[in-house]
């Protein structure tokens, strides 16, 4: 654990913070969950590329983590999420939406396991070639969301083959004393597989592109909002399937039964957008006067791989029915002169790039 003082060290370290500040050519780092990590390691454009024709290795350490054990385990984490987690195997993966609750009444243990697990995310269509010079046999017979363990010159890794690009890809976990050697093989091992260190602004492009929402951008939590229907259900967001009224009470399931016989006021979805100028922070209108707003974008990009000008906006419900005509509002600062432009859009089905690669098992040794 990081005993320096917070005064001291405002923001902690992973215990891949060394390998990546040595590959850093920019010196580019941003702050995630009260850590330090890489925004860009050379250029966007690089690492972008990497994800989609080689591969590449993210920083997953700061990703909050907890470990529930008890013999109500189960019972409390069906209390707090939409899901059914009863229907979960072993060693599988799942998404759930996670409803505020308390553990009174349960026969839990709750342990934050953040700083005692590292974490990398290696991405990209050679991943698994990767893994396997590595010599992790069997590693491509994980399937999607499946978990394996396995043995790396007596290192224990834990590999789920999950991801945030929407691509062929595996995230692996370790104790922290073995990440720099963990590190250090899979940089070697990848060498003539094209790998390179990926920085946040080009996964952002990725999981646009995968249909993936981000928290604090999409959506806030619940406890993070300071007014009055800015919070988000999982209906507005397109979390539906996420949810499942048959299993039982669970924490927030009166609220969203009430949500779901009234209908939601507004839905996040995907827009393609006329032209290439990204549609960052835009507002959204009816029509090209601009005198009715139905909502804003939330997350946008121009898309290399799909050569599309693609966002997400929250509009207002009347408007949300795949294939129906919007207007955004984009500024673009031209040579330090705003320009204001009015760009057609149509709503689309997400996600925007699914490659046939991401599911393949085994997966092909590119």
């Amino acid at each position: 654990m990081n005993e320096a003082p917070l005064f001291r060290e405002p923001l902690l370290r992973t215990p891949f913070h060394e390998r990546a500040r040595a590959l850093s050519q920019l010196d580019s780092f941003i702050p995630w969950n009260g850590y330090t990590t890489v925004d860009v390691f050379s250029t966007v454009e690089h690492e972008y590329f990497a994800i989609r024709n080689a591969c590449t290795l993210y920083d997953l350490s700061p990703m909050a983590k907890y470990r529930i054990t008890g013999p109500d385990a189960l019972r409390f984490m069906n209390r707090l999420v939409t899901r059914d987690l009863a229907k979960l195997k072993p060693n599988r993966v799942a998404y759930a939406v996670w409803l505020l609750d308390s553990a009174i009444g349960y026969e839990v243990e709750i342990a934050d396991v953040t700083e005692a697990i590292a974490g990398l995310a290696l991405q990209g269509p050679t991943s698994c070639a990767v893994l396997k010079k590595l010599g992790l046999a069997g590693v491509e017979r994980l399937k999607p969301f499946d978990i394996g363990t396995f043995a790396l010159e007596g290192t224990e890794l834990t590999l789920s083959r999950t991801g945030f690009t929407g691509d062929l890809g595996y995230e692996v976990w370790m104790d922290p004393r073995d990440a720099e050697g963990v590190w250090d093989r899979l940089m070697a091992a990848g060498h003539s597989r094209g790998i390179r260190p990926l920085g946040s602004r080009a996964l952002n492009i990725a999981r646009i592109e995968a249909g993936f929402l981000l928290p604090n951008v999409e959506f806030l939590s619940a406890e993070r909002t300071l007014r009055v229907g800015r919070e988000r259900s999982p209906f507005e967001l397109g979390l539906d399937w996420l949810v499942d009224f048959e299993k039982g009470h669970f924490t927030g399931r009166r609220a969203l039964l009430a949500k779901q016989r009234d209908g939601t006021r507004r839905r996040l979805v995907g827009l393609d957008i006329e032209g290439n100028k990204p549609a960052h922070n835009a507002l959204v209108y009816s029509a090209r006067s601009g005198r009715k707003e139905i909502g804003s974008v939330t997350s946008a990009i121009w898309s290399p791989t799909c050569k599309r000008n693609l966002a997400y906006a929250l509009l207002d419900a009347p408007y949300v029915a795949v294939g129906t005509e919007v207007w955004v509002e984009i500024y673009l600062n031209s040579e330090l002169s705003w320009e204001r432009r009015m760009r057609s859009a149509r709503v689309v089905d997400k996600p925007f790039f699914a490659p046939e690669r991401r599911r393949a098992t085994p997966p092909a040794d590119f």
